[in-house]
């Protein structure tokens, strides 16, 4: 069944229907017609408005998405009000198999027609759609916190960004061995690829990056008003081995020693990477502040310098969202770091996950039936795919009330010991 031309969401094209509104497809192939829809998502994020060369890169980084707009035939304007994006992508998960998801990207809508059910209908029809196509998870990143969990969604990981100061911290984090070079995106394109999907299936809370992703990271996309400041470095290993990588931008000052580095990206698959990406941006001359963001919550630099108080984080917020859609398939596909067993009572409103099941794991692998045993734990669906990745949040859930039971049992087996992260948006 492919993803992009299965059949519209039938209650979602009702409800916009009786709203005097159109729910289509955007077929890729049709120029004008995904023009009008790149507006409406630049306009929906007030970004600028998309110069030609920006259409032109933006029609190719989005013609492997399914992209869904609501229309106003009634008005004078033919660009959407409304926008969604969505692909399958591959979502690691503890253990390290990567599980198919459906990413949700590009949710707008036109402040011309709010409160006529819009949004409803895009997450609403996005989670059909999902079920319909056999994927047991859905999965966005949110520009509000606020929104999402009324659709089953919970935050699943969280990022941090830091600021450095390098005229206050040297470096203790031992020696890097390897070699590090400058390069150029294009030509290190493929090679950059490669390595970050050997780090986004090195982590769960990682995602599969579609090229687009991925080329985003390395280097600047078409038009990008900073792109001839961006520079990239990569680091291989002794023996030749690519490893790593850091996109970043300087930033000036009046006093010329004293310039910002802004990492765009940092990709590790491997310890030495890391370090010597890490030493590379702490040491650079003429520098006196390293920001960057997006990074997990156990990043390591305070441990690779000799004052922690030099480096700080400045954000901690959430990140990756995660909605439950198939209890039994989800919940099997990842491995638990402690066997047990629990029952877990799901409440969802939209139905996709509701039930009682039992959760039997033996070997770090489980079992899941369901059952009519009493529940040992009961929680919504949003709590539940806040659990599933092995953040440590279910005690606070239970805290605030939003969990019952046996919180200890729940937390035992979802917990990894390595918390999960997300190293981009999408």
């Amino acid at each position: 069944m492919d993803y992009r031309t299965i059949s519209l969401d039938e209650t979602s094209a009702r409800d916009l229907s009786e709203a005097g509104l159109r729910y289509a497809l955007v077929d890729a192939a049709d120029a004008d017609a995904l023009d009008g829809w790149i507006r409406a998502d630049f306009r929906g994020f007030h970004d600028r408005q998309p110069s030609a060369e920006v259409l032109e890169g933006a029609r190719e980084n989005f013609a492997a998405r399914r992209n869904t707009a609501v229309y106003d035939d009634a008005g004078p304007s033919r660009e959407p009000v409304g926008t969604v994006n969505a692909w399958p992508a591959p979502l690691t998960v503890p253990g390290g198999a990567r599980v198919d998801a459906w990413a949700i990207s590009s949710v707008t809508v036109a402040p011309t027609h709010r409160r006529r059910g819009v949004a409803r209908a895009l997450l609403g029809g996005e989670l059909r759609t999902a079920h319909a196509l056999g994927l047991p998870l859905a999965i966005l990143t949110v520009s509000e916190s606020v929104i999402y969990g009324r659709w089953g969604f919970g935050p699943a990981t969280w990022s941090t960004a830091w600021s450095v100061d390098t005229k206050r911290v040297r470096w203790i984090g031992g020696e890097t061995p390897g070699r590090l070079s400058f390069a150029e995106a294009d030509e290190y394109g493929e090679i950059g690829a490669k390595v970050l999907d050997r780090v986004m299936a090195g982590r769960h809370g990682e995602i599969g990056l579609e090229p687009y992703l991925a080329k985003r990271l390395i280097g600047p996309l078409k038009a990008d008003p900073e792109a001839d400041k961006v520079r990239l470095v990569r680091y291989d290993s002794d023996s030749g081995d690519p490893e790593g990588f850091v996109s970043y931008v300087l930033k000036g000052d009046d006093d010329f020693t004293r310039h910002t580095v802004e990492v765009r990206h940092l990709a590790a698959a491997t310890p030495a990477a890391h370090r010597a990406l890490w030493r590379f941006l702490l040491e650079l001359d003429l520098v006196a502040t390293v920001k960057i963001w997006t990074r997990g919550i156990d990043e390591p630099v305070q441990a690779l310098v000799n004052d922690i108080r030099g480096a700080r984080v400045t954000d901690l917020e959430d990140h990756l969202w995660v909605r439950v859609l198939d209890v039994p398939a989800a919940v099997q596909a990842r491995t638990y770091e402690r066997d047990g067993s629990v029952v877990l009572d799901v409440a969802d409103d939209l139905g996709f996950a509701s039930g009682r099941f039992r959760l039997t794991v033996r070997g770090g692998q489980a079992e899941v039936a369901p059952t009519d045993d009493a529940p040992d734990v009961t929680l919504p669906v949003n709590a539940l795919g806040s659990v599933y990745l092995g953040h440590d949040i279910a005690r606070n859930l239970a805290l605030a009330g939003r969990i019952q039971g046996d919180v200890d049992a729940l937390d035992r087996l979802f917990r990894t010991a390595v918390p999960p992260r997300l190293s981009t948006w999408f």
